[in-house]
């Protein structure tokens, strides 16, 4: 027979005689187990002995260990600097369902009741090439919808409601995904500010749902009551078609650096579940006081056990690991791009067809892993971040500043639009990218085009925090303006990067409200923010309205023409099915030559894409761009088995309807400053 599995069952299980609870710890010298009064969770009225086995592994049965049931554990240990066991300490179980607060402020686990009835709901399962991220906030995405109730707004039920639903459905996005939502807290640090982690990225534990998210009725509805409503917010989205993929992080926990709060993971086995050296300093990789230890099969178990949790008990469809390189990191905290986590959960059968998105860096020494992640993950790409802002917005303030040309032709923008090939192997193909404009971090993409430089004086660090390299542009004047030529310049900036990002190879995200042009009034850091500063407003203009209307636009022309969202990388001389054969042309509509592409003088491309269909219809487009604020001619390339094009759009118009939009090639056409236009060809 097979040995048995020494990790299984970690945490707490239902058992003949109430439930048995399974902790590990390779350096405890004991551990209890303590059963705390229903009536008062701050008072233990049983202690229970773990007994230890081979594997490092303590447990112990207990009657009392049933749904409701509030528990902690307190463990004993030797001294010395790696080490910080405190007999008195009661410690989370790091595999605990549910969480709760007593009236002092400690928390506790409970033994959870996760019973649900999923009525049939089952996972949309988005092919990647159809995917469409929209990176959101559980509560700041609906706390001030005026077609939601009140009592959910700001809530799981209120992501699920009818309203919330319906918006998401009509914008055409494909796929949710949620800012961390398992329980966390806020640093130190934050409270003694009167702040908060708005954003959530300091996890308590990684089996639980935020309490806070969850409706007044299910904080106060009992055993399981806000896992249901997770779970309920889960099912109306895939009954909807919507994918839930979670923001988690696991990189490192809210216990902070080594003086921080006590919760759990250090009280139970400092040594081995943080990075340290041997005089007990931690190895810091993440920038948040601690890492945890990866080259330990305990940690690199309890992330699949978790991914386990949320994928197959709460259905969620995917996962962004935040700061992912830390969770390659070896012995000796180098990163592998082989390491045992990485490909395990890529392998767990259980995890089969999962979406798995890495942030593909750390702070740490090597940290920068663009590209260098196994076939399986889908990576953000921050150089196509970089890149596109660079082109609408720093090269054209260059340009505009010196009264001439950029020091950057369009080479490199060409790359990134047909899907980095650069960076990602051609196995991987462009579906490796996620591509983004802007993320949780960092300006707004209408911040982008309205500040040259950071505000973050609200975030108390006197303006310290927060990237100081934006790639930003405010067209001439900082922030508000009322002149109406900045204004439509503006837009027209905002247009082309959106336009750009819909209309890329790779796998698309945008932020929520960068389709109507949210502003937090050029804070590019607000964590810390818990207001109507994060809050998306359903108060629109007519300009964000216009702008809400290409957006959805450009995410119904990403759906109908196939050549924009190839599968694979093609090969030169070859035909490779769900690829996208490409041409290139200048301006003049001749072929690209090599000057052409990293030339200064050259700011204009016309890309053909032709798909290669396995599964969908045979479709060519023409994307023209035009990267200086100057009017330009361009002759459409007659290109064998073309004979017309039809205009789709033209980011220089809010609308085209009065546009000729019937073309041949060899035509001569006059195309605006700043612009890109696409076409369907014939």
């Amino acid at each position: 027979m097979p040995a048995a599995d020494p990790l299984r069952d970690l945490g707490v299980r239902g058992a003949q005689d109430g439930g048995e609870i399974r902790v590990w710890s390779e350096n405890a010298t004991g551990i209890d187990l303590c059963i705390f009064d229903g009536k008062d969770p701050s008072y233990a009225d049983t202690t229970v002995p773990l007994n230890r086995d081979a594997n490092g592994v303590w447990s112990a049965v207990s009657q009392d260990l049933t749904p409701g049931t509030y528990y902690a554990l307190r463990a004993r240990g030797p001294k010395g600097a790696t080490h910080a066991f405190d007999p008195k300490k009661n410690l989370l179980d790091p595999y605990a369902r549910g969480l709760a607060r007593t009236s002092s402020g400690e928390w506790r686990g409970y033994v959870q009741d996760d019973a649900f009835d999923w009525g049939g709901a089952v996972k949309p399962d988005v092919p990647l090439d159809h995917a469409v991220v929209y990176e959101a906030h559980v509560k700041g995405f609906t706390k001030l919808h005026p077609g939601i109730p009140e009592e959910l707004r700001g809530t799981y039920a209120g992501l699920a409601h009818p309203a919330a639903i319906e918006y998401l459905k009509d914008l055409g996005v494909t796929t949710l995904e949620l800012l961390p939502v398992h329980q966390s807290v806020s640093e130190q640090r934050l409270q003694k500010m009167g702040l908060i982690n708005y954003w959530g990225y300091n996890t308590l534990n990684f089996f639980t749902p935020h309490a806070a998210y969850a409706t007044r009725e299910a904080q106060t509805g009992g055993t399981g009551a806000v896992l249901r409503e997770f779970k309920q917010m889960v099912r109306g989205l895939h009954e909807a078609g919507l994918e839930v993929v979670l923001d988690v992080v696991y990189n490192h926990t809210a216990e902070e650096g080594r003086a921080g709060p006590v919760f759990s993971f250090r009280g139970l086995d400092n040594a081995s579940y943080y990075r340290q050296d041997a005089a007990g300093q931690y190895i810091d990789t993440t920038g948040c006081g601690n890492t945890v230890d990866f080259s330990r099969a305990v940690a690199q178990r309890l992330v699949l056990d978790s991914l386990r949790y949320w994928a197959n008990e709460c259905h969620v469809d995917g996962f962004r690991f935040d700061l992912a390189a830390t969770l390659g990191r070896g012995v000796g905290a180098e990163f592998d791009p082989q390491h045992p986590l990485l490909l395990a959960i890529l392998d767990d059968p259980s995890l089969a067809g999962v979406k798995m998105i890495a942030e593909p860096w750390d702070v740490g020494m090597g940290g920068w892993q663009v590209g260098n992640f196994p076939a399986g993950y889908s990576e953000w790409n921050d150089g196509y971040r970089d890149r596109m802002r660079n082109f609408w917005l720093r090269d054209v303030a260059s340009a505009r500043a010196a009264g001439g040309l950029p020091s950057e032709g369009i080479g490199s923008l060409a790359r990134r639009l047909a899907g980095s090939n650069h960076v990602f192997a051609l196995e991987r193909g462009p579906l490796a990218s996620v591509n983004f404009i802007t993320a949780h971090d960092g300006f707004t993409a209408w911040d982008l085009v309205s500040y040259d430089q950071k505000h973050n004086i609200g975030n108390g660090e006197d303006n310290r925090d927060g990237s100081n390299d934006n790639k930003s542009w405010g067209h001439g004047v900082e922030g508000p303006t009322t002149d109406e030529t900045i204004l439509a310049t503006r837009r027209r900036g905002i247009r082309n990067l959106l336009g750009t990002l819909l209309l890329s190879a790779g796998i698309p995200m945008l932020t929520a409200g960068d389709e109507f042009g949210r502003s937090q009034r050029g804070n590019n850091n607000a964590y810390c923010h818990d207001s109507e500063l994060t809050w998306l407003s359903w108060e629109r203009d007519e300009w964000q309205q216009e702008l809400l209307d290409v957006t959805r636009h450009l995410m119904e022309l990403r759906r109908e023409n196939p050549a924009l969202r190839p599968v694979r990388f093609g090969r030169f001389g070859e035909t490779t099915p769900s690829a996208t054969q490409m041409d290139w042309y200048n301006k003049q509509g001749l072929s690209m030559s090599l000057e052409d592409w990293d030339s200064p003088s050259e700011r204009t491309l016309q890309y053909l894409a032709a798909s290669t269909p396995e599964f969908e219809d045979f479709n060519r487009i023409l994307l023209v761009v035009h990267g200086l604020e100057t009017n330009v001619t361009v002759t459409l390339p007659a290109h064998e088995g073309v004979t017309a094009y039809t205009l789709l759009w033209d980011s220089s118009h809010d609308d085209i309807s009065d546009r000729v939009p019937e073309h041949v090639p060899g035509e001569v056409l006059p195309v605006g400053p700043t612009s890109i236009l696409l076409f369907r060809a014939h």
